[in-house]
């Protein structure tokens, strides 16, 4: 496991040892902390606890808004849909009475659940192990990623109506104000907003036709077919074998229902020409497995409309452009055009 912002190996104290208790047979003898906390509100601690025979397992000590008992059943049930394709992910555990401890911990009130250690080690891991940037470059495993979660798009699972991390339309955590595409946009405009007056009419012309879009597609969306995805595909969370073989994906915290068109537009990204070319790249190799409706493709312009001109990427753009006039204009210029452009992506859900 190293998606670290802190690590340390520490010796184990009798609470950890009661609560280990809880979820597993077996004497702990010590235990690794890994700290994932991303700010006070998202307090996060991952104990790696080692037995007298050693054993390896996971306890997960969580504070914040969107790790409850019913989203941790959620995420418990998805893996094994996972599993059920073949996939590896580590199994969660409630304890031994079938719920999560909730404890003081650190000064704040945590819920506690446990996790299989993994048997694979993230793609991360590689790059930490000095291999070539080739071989752990999440591109290598481009069609494995897309076949596995075409297939879970293909289940239609429908046990959850607790969204992905990618909602749109919805938002994932009580403490959220509005969805994470609205936040970009809204970020981007209160930006371009402060450029030269020359620019405010092209500013304002992109923003009525981008909110004009995202307006129509809001009916057409909800219609959209749904199914239960993992939701974070980054290299920290792909598992690979020692031969280099995709084997599954771990980290669930994301997880949740989504449109799969929605899901997969939201995993690619790069710079516009490539981005589009990863998408279409990821629809190709999706049809092998997955059936899109004419519905979808009718909603696949519009919802890359939506998500990608105003990306939080187009905001980093115009500031680096500065104070240049034809550095600004080029930028605003390319999103003008990917937003209304006629891009074609039905010839590849077909």
């Amino acid at each position: 496991m190293n998606k670290m912002n802190n690590t340390k190996s520490t010796h184990i104290d009798p609470a950890i040892k009661e609560l280990f208790s809880c979820f597993f047979d077996g004497k702990p003898v010590s235990a690794e902390l890994i700290d994932t906390s991303r700010g006070e509100d998202d307090f996060r601690n991952t104990l790696i606890i080692t037995t007298d025979g050693g054993e390896r397992s996971v306890l997960k000590i969580v504070s914040n808004d969107f790790t409850f008992p019913e989203r941790i059943l959620m995420w418990q049930r998805t893996v094994e849909d996972y599993r059920d394709l073949g996939y590896y992910c580590p199994r969660i555990f409630c304890d031994k009475s079938g719920g999560f401890p909730v404890i003081d911990y650190h000064g704040k009130r945590c819920i506690v659940y446990a996790e299989e250690f993994s048997i694979f080690k993230p793609l991360s891991d590689r790059a930490a192990d000095g291999e070539n940037d080739q071989a752990v470059s999440a591109k290598a495993y481009f069609k494995d990623i897309w076949s596995m979660s075409a297939q879970l798009a293909a289940k239609k699972l429908d046990h959850t109506e607790y969204p992905s991390g990618y909602c749109l339309f919805e938002t994932f955590c009580p403490s959220d104000r509005i969805d994470e595409v609205m936040e970009n946009a809204l970020e981007w405009k209160k930006y371009a907003l402060s450029l030269p007056v020359e620019f405010l009419e092209q500013v304002q012309r992109i923003w009525d036709a981008w909110s004009a879009n995202r307006e129509a597609l809001k009916e057409r969306y909800s219609r959209l077919p749904t199914s239960v995805f993992q939701a974070d595909l980054n290299p920290t969370n792909l598992l690979i074998d020692e031969s280099g073989a995709f084997r599954g994906v771990y980290d669930f915290n994301l997880c949740g229902r989504d449109v799969f068109l929605n899901y997969l537009m939201r995993e690619n990204y790069a710079d516009f020409e490539e981005e589009i070319e990863l998408i279409r790249r990821a629809l190709t190799i999706a049809k092998e497995h997955y059936a899109f409706s004419e519905a979808e493709k009718a909603a696949a312009l519009p919802l890359y409309r939506c998500i990608k001109p105003l990306w939080y990427t187009r905001v980093y753009d115009l500031k680096q452009a500065g104070n240049d006039a034809a550095g600004i204009m080029h930028c605003l210029d390319r999103i003008e055009h990917y937003l209304t452009a006629d891009i074609d992506f039905i010839s590849y859900m077909d």
